[in-house]
């Protein structure tokens, strides 16, 4: 079994991960370490819960020059919250240094004259945060990430989606020509490929799916919402189920808008959560979220990716996504930290393409349906299919039978072959009879 020992790191970054409790490290770990370590430019395609931030901060970590100033390594996130969870695992494995490694956080929303003054007295080892606030302190000549050696953008596509690209592509401009670039992204969007090339001088490509990709203790149950009304359909599975905190996910921000309005104009209190939310409000909502204000969030893909959010006991998808690998993100908000958790996916019949997608996922889908204010068991949507295989299973005799009849087409031929299918059913069902009857016999002898 291997361990970090085979990564020769400083001493405190193994103090760091003991107290953490970790001990082998996870296979995006093996893989993307040993290359950072070379010096090598990496695009790592990996799904969260992988491991990929301590893939990356580990390395960088163990070679911070803490004897020189000045910024050694930047690192950007396109959420806040994604960038203040990297910016306190950070700080977590450099707490463990005898020599002061100094991280910072610059994101959206906080003080910026504040951030001026404390970077003019000194500047940061690692510097994490938001490309737009970065941006903003290097264009006012108080971030000096000119002598920086490595660059890593991490949910590259969920930059590129938030449209903060031309923001991360800005700042590597104002990088040394020398510069170790680390990606870190769940897909490659084809409008991200012509950044990647600009900047990146024969990348390392490795794509890491997660071993287990949705926990064991989530049930996924599926809802068929042929001509149903899916707003109608949603409210329906809120009031019934008794969620004690869930998440809708839809598509589009107008999407989650009507759903929205919906469940409002129905009394129930729902908070909303989409690119367009400006970052104090989004701050404020996701307080009211943790808080309980609210019991309902209604959210893109967004909250998916840069979002984690306690106790989320049920979570309802209005609509499959497009991308299935956000399929994983979702359905992962809920069934954390030993808690169970429902994860409901609503599906019409021109969707059945993606469901059979995302079951080779090894995702078992529990069919579902409402009725009289309740959630039962429904049909196997794949039930007409498998009768369909019975079907070709019929006796030799009776397919001949049908073959022979269909020769002859005559009005009466249906009738007689569903005659003899009848009659041939009835004689098994008759000599199973006996046989259990026989069977009995000797078992009171």
């Amino acid at each position: 079994m291997n361990s970090f020992k085979q990564f020769n790191f400083q001493t405190f970054l193994y103090e760091a991960l003991s107290a953490d409790n970790f001990t082998v490290p996870t296979k995006v770990q093996e893989w993307i370490i040993p290359l950072i370590q070379k010096g090598k430019n990496v695009i790592g395609q990996s799904q969260t819960g992988t491991g990929k931030t301590h893939a990356f901060l580990l390395p960088l970590v163990d070679k911070i020059d803490t004897k020189t100033d000045g910024v050694q390594a930047v690192i950007t996130a396109p959420s806040r919250e994604l960038a203040t969870q990297i910016y306190q695992v950070a700080r977590r494995l450099t707490s463990f240094s005898e020599s002061t490694i100094r991280v910072v956080n610059f994101v959206g929303g906080t003080d910026k004259a504040r951030q001026i003054k404390r970077l003019k007295s000194k500047q940061p080892h690692i510097v994490v945060g938001t490309p737009g606030r970065l941006l903003d302190l290097v264009r006012e000549q108080a971030l000096f990430i000119h002598t920086s050696s490595v660059f890593v953008v991490d949910e590259a596509d969920m930059t590129l989606d938030m449209g903060f690209l031309k923001e991360v592509d800005q700042l590597a401009s104002h990088l040394p020509a020398k510069l170790q670039m680390l990606i870190f992204s769940a897909t490659i969007p084809e409008k991200l490929k012509p950044f990647l090339k600009k900047y990146m001088e024969n990348p390392v490509h490795e794509n890491i799916a997660p071993k287990e990709k949705i926990n064991a203790i989530v049930d996924n149950w599926l809802i068929s919402t042929k001509g149903e009304d899916i707003k109608q359909v949603i409210y329906q599975l809120l009031t019934i189920s008794y969620p004690y905190l869930a998440i809708v996910f839809a598509n589009t921000k107008a999407r989650v808008i009507e759903i929205s309005d919906f469940l409002k104009a129905q009394s129930l209190k729902v908070a909303t959560l989409h690119g367009d939310v400006s970052p104090r409000e989004r701050k404020r909502v996701m307080k009211q979220v943790a808080n309980l204000e609210y019991q309902y969030l209604i959210a893109t893909d967004l909250a998916a990716r840069g979002i984690d959010i306690g106790g989320v006991s049920h979570v309802i998808n209005a609509e499959i996504p497009k991308d299935l690998s956000f399929f994983i993100h979702r359905v992962g908000r809920t069934g954390r930290g030993g808690l169970s958790g429902i994860a409901i996916t609503l599906y019409a019949p021109e969707s059945e393409a993606s469901i059979q997608q995302i079951e080779e996922l090894e995702i078992e889908f529990k069919p579902k349906t409402i009725k009289n204010g309740e959630i039962i068991d429904s049909y196997d949507r794949n039930q007409r299919k498998k009768r369909k295989i019975k079907q070709e299973k019929l006796d030799v005799e009776l397919l001949g039978l049908i073959k022979k009849k269909r020769k002859n087409i005559k009005p009466s031929y249906k009738k007689k072959i569903q005659r003899a299918i009848k009659d041939s059913n009835k004689q098994k069902r008759k000599l199973t009879r006996r046989s259990t009857m026989r069977a009995a016999r000797k078992i009171k002898k």
